[in-house]
């Protein structure tokens, strides 16, 4: 690869990067849909709630706690 198409790929892949970081900060319905989907068929899979489904469970409730919290304050 020359120096140049190098520097190019670099540069794709930090954009690529950084792209990906600075996503929509808000779920869709159908986003929030899929994942409890998936959390439904990993449930089913396992016989049990997996660890990882009850800490995102427990970061979405402090998310929706947290934005409730804000809602109040600009009242």
């Amino acid at each position: 690869m020359t120096k140049v198409k190098s520097k190019i790929a670099t540069l794709a892949a930090v954009s690529w990067c950084a792209l990906s970081l600075l996503g929509c900060k808000e779920q869709g319905p159908l986003e929030r849909a899929g994942e409890e989907i998936d959390e439904a068929a990993d449930t089913i899979k396992n016989g049990k709630e997996s660890t990882a489904t009850k800490v995102d469970d427990a970061i979405d409730e402090a998310r929706e706690g947290a934005k409730d919290a804000g809602k109040e304050l600009k009242k």
